[in-house]
């Protein structure tokens, strides 16, 4: 099936975020060894493992959301077992956990009965146990990844539930085991395209850095696109990217400029087990749409270490979004925030500081960027305004946030016009109830001996 060549079909950046039909099907005309998908991210934030099952949002796995997958899922199932490939999925339902991991599977085998398919399904977990996690804690193998705190055995129990992102040999004793599809619990986001590199022999770093780009999709392509298709190939001494539909190419700046993505050190790729060295890497433009790299090297870490990932619930949140559209109001909006805090810090005076937060988030002035933004740019002629109440309950939140709303709209400054209407109202009920709110407490590093202990794996005939 290999020899000195292995092409990996990527549809899209993440299940779920659609992909051109067209675009599939030229990826297959490739005749590609592999297709393969990352399904979730931390970049929605903490919430999405956190959720509770039966808290009123579907736990974590909202139906939206899984039609969006089912979307993505059903060619992806039909172009892979029609060709006698392998589809690997890793991350799958978003955060990766169990409930994630099943509701993705649950998805795969109603597809494949609404579409009369038959394959060997892999399904890795990725949930771990919070007394493993304790016992490693104890043993001094925990470390903070990044400035976050020490770990504690009292964060541990807080947390929700925990996840381990498992590198590329989950993945390869998938294939070794003849599963036809692997759906995987968290995963690093390069191990479900590296596999059958590394099931191969191929190397490494050639396999790890070709993979970090076709986890993104097309956006290593120009125009960028997270829903679109891109094919990775690999070689011995070098690999090639190329996007599939006409309408991008991928350049040496493009695929350059994606290198750099998602790396505190723009030369070196972090992951489980080692590093990849891009001190040296060489991109090649081969054609007006294709983009060789080569000079990648893999260097193997004497300790392995697996990223944990758990989330703690730290109360309810409720917001009111508002528009500042009079010169006057827009003038005067730090005088009726401030006015507007220290109306509810005085009704509230009963509940704790510390238990309750509020927030103003200003956009068109600084809503993105906060204090960093430069204070010194012209006043816009109009604000969006973003309040967020969070309390230890949804009614106090949904009430704070109520509170600092009507002292905002009400609130006198010198030189009004009105007796009313500092803020105009896009939505009703203008204080939307939001649900749980949820923090990253574990972000941390664990020392593992065995790459692939953790990940406990189910093999079923669908």
């Amino acid at each position: 099936m290999v020899d000195d060549e292995i092409r990996v079909l990527s549809p899209t950046a993440l299940l779920g975020y659609g992909y051109p039909a067209a675009s599939l099907e030229e990826g297959m005309r490739r005749k590609p060894h592999a297709i393969a998908v990352d399904g979730g991210s931390t970049d929605g934030g903490p919430y999405y493992l956190g959720i509770e099952p039966g808290s009123g949002s579907g736990g974590g796995t909202a139906g939206a959301f899984f039609e969006m997958i089912s979307r993505d899922l059903g060619p992806l199932l039909e172009a892979a077992l029609g060709a006698q490939i392998p589809l690997l999925i890793g991350s799958a339902g978003f955060a990766g956990a169990d409930l994630h991991l099943m509701a993705t599977v649950a998805t795969a085998e109603r597809l494949a009965k609404e579409r009369g398919l038959h394959f060997k399904l892999a399904s890795i977990h990725a949930e771990i146990d919070k007394g493993y996690v304790k016992e490693k804690l104890r043993a001094g193998k925990v470390t903070p990844l990044g400035p976050v705190p020490e770990l504690t055995e009292e964060e541990i129990d807080r947390s929700v539930r925990i996840v381990a992102q498992m590198g590329v040999e989950p993945f390869v004793a998938a294939l070794e085991s003849g599963a036809e599809v692997v759906i995987a619990g968290r995963a690093n986001d390069p191990s479900m395209f590296a596999a059958l590199p590394f099931l191969h022999g191929f190397d490494r770093g050639l396999a790890l850095h070709m993979a970090k780009i076709l986890e993104c999709g097309a956006i290593a392509a120009e125009p960028g696109s997270g829903s679109d298709a891109v094919l990775g190939t690999l070689r011995r001494d070098h690999f090639l990217i190329e996007p599939l539909n006409p309408e991008r190419s991928c350049t040496v700046h493009s695929v350059a400029a994606h290198s750099l993505y998602e790396k505190s050190d723009p030369r070196t790729l972090f992951g489980p087990g080692g590093r990849v060295d891009l001190s040296a890497v060489r991109f090649e433009q081969c054609d007006a749409r294709t983009v060789r790299v080569s000079g990648s090297r893999f260097i193997p870490d004497p300790i392995y270490r697996l990223k944990l990932e758990g989330s703690k619930r730290i109360g309810y949140r409720a917001v009111a979004v508002a528009g500042v559209r009079d010169p006057l109001t827009v003038a005067h909006i730090d005088e009726l925030i401030d006015e507007a805090r220290r109306g509810v810090a005085d009704k509230f005076r009963d509940v704790p500081e510390e238990s309750r937060r509020l927030a103003f988030h200003v956009y068109g002035r600084d809503g993105v960027m906060g204090d960093l933004e430069d204070p010194n740019l012209p006043l816009p002629h109009e604000l969006g305004l973003v309040i967020e109440a969070v309390a230890p309950d949804q009614a106090l939140a949904t009430t704070l946030c109520g509170q600092a709303r009507t002292f905002m709209v009400h609130h006198g400054f010198a030189g009004r016009m009105s007796t009313a209407g500092n803020l105009a109202f896009p939505f009703s009920p203008l204080d939307i109830p939001a649900g749980p709110v949820y923090e990253f407490n574990i972000y941390h590093l664990v020392e593992e001996e065995d790459p692939r202990r953790l990940f406990e794996m189910e093999l079923k005939d669908v």
